[in-house]
């Protein structure tokens, strides 16, 4: 919902206004160019600006509500709001607040909200003064045949003015954005990605802290369904879609005569094993890439194999980091981010795929244990997978 004539989108972010200065600059203007990727990505014609703590989206009215979501969608912004920019005067904004009263208030319980930024000297009023001016306004122009209620306390609909020295936006809501920081302003890691719920939702929230990821899928042969590699290949397009000026190409890697091996000759310890293997893989693709660290989407917890224990032995097998967004989230947690980012319908499509895991997995197995066990020639196999990985040329 926005102010008819709404042709500017307010984009906030957060966690990067605490920053120094040089640092919050060269943030500011990752995310400004981040959001005009989006933009373009999605055939949006926009301007973007950068000033006072805020971008500032000029665009067509008709395409308001989709650059309103496009900024939305991108990771660092906090909150965007469809909005029509007036003159910082009380006319001129109670003007535009009567106008919105027409179009979309139906006597519902409401509230002004106005936040003035600079000097108290740039206007002849203060946001009291103009939220009491702005409420009679919005009753002046409500349809007769409701009766209009103020509610400060609770408001069913908030008319919202942002009043800086320069200029004033009305504006009706706020989409909620990601938060977090610009993508690019980590450093890359690999995501190893299965195409299930969980691994989607690991690397997108690694690329919501500011790391571009690259995803990396690892063939289980006969233990993977005929669509285990297309649900890796369609989450990771809806990833794409959150960065479309990063490199989230799927990497494919054919792991599927190790993992054949390891389930032939351990029992307990084969999802250790696999998962040691992977990792080694992924680590090896990192190197390539000059990726810093993998990302996983284990969660403590949620597989029998998935143990504070089980983390250690596997994490062992590399020297890289290995991160675990997910360590402490519940599966109906994971479910509903999968929902929101879009990753969820792809990652619950059957696959039929054999199920790897043994009837009692090892869930405390000693280090040592697992190095005995293994096929010792598991790291060289691993550089071996990795080195004959490829790209999904179908992906630009």
């Amino acid at each position: 919902m926005h102010p008819p004539g709404a042709g500017t989108v307010l984009v906030r972010y957060g966690e990067i206004g605490i920053k120094s200065a040089q640092l919050r600059g060269r943030m500011e203007q990752r995310l400004q160019e981040n959001l005009l990727a989006i933009l373009d990505d999605r055939g949006l014609d926009a301007q973007v600006t950068r000033e006072n703590t805020r971008l500032y989206v000029e665009t067509n009215p008709d395409h308001i509500e989709a650059v309103a979501a496009a900024a939305a969608d991108t990771f660092g912004v906090v909150s965007a709001s469809p909005a029509r920019r007036v003159a910082p005067t009380r006319g001129a904004i109670t003007d535009a607040l009567a106008d919105a009263a027409r179009e979309h208030y139906r006597g519902q319980p409401y509230a002004v909200r106005v936040d003035r930024a600079g000097p108290a000297s740039a206007h002849p009023f203060s946001s009291t003064e103009l939220e009491r001016e702005g409420g009679d306004a919005v009753a002046h122009a409500a349809p007769t045949a409701v009766e209009p209620t103020v509610e400060l306390d609770d408001p069913a609909m908030t008319f919202s003015v942002e009043c800086r020295p320069d200029d004033a936006y009305v504006y009706l809501d706020q989409q909620a954005g990601p938060g977090g920081f610009p993508l690019g302003t980590q450093e890359p890691l690999v995501a190893l990605v299965s195409g299930g719920i969980d691994s989607p939702v690991a690397a997108w929230l690694a690329m919501k802290r500011g790391a571009p990821v690259y995803p990396l899928y690892i063939g289980l042969g006969e233990y993977g369904g005929v669509d285990h590699r297309l649900r890796a290949e369609e989450t990771t397009a809806t990833l794409g879609e959150y960065a479309p000026n990063f490199d989230t190409r799927l990497r494919v890697a054919d792991g599927s005569e190790v993992i054949e091996d390891i389930a032939a000759d351990l029992d307990m310890y084969r999802m250790v094993a696999v998962r040691r293997f992977m990792l080694q893989v992924a680590a090896e693709v990192a190197g390539e890439l000059d990726a810093v660290g993998i990302v996983t989407g284990e969660a403590a917890g949620q597989k029998s194999s998935q143990t504070m224990t089980n983390f250690g032995v596997t994490g062992a097998a590399v020297d890289l980091p290995v991160h675990r967004p997910l360590l402490a989230l519940d599966k109906s947690t994971i479910s509903q981010r999968a929902q929101a980012i879009g990753t969820y319908p792809d990652s619950t499509i059957n696959t039929g795929c054999h199920l790897l895991a043994p009837d009692r997995p090892a869930t405390r197995p000693p280090l040592e244990r697992i190095r005995e066990a293994e096929p010792s020639d598991l790291a060289d196999r691993a550089a071996r997978v990795a080195a004959e990985h490829t790209v999904d040329a179908t992906r630009p």
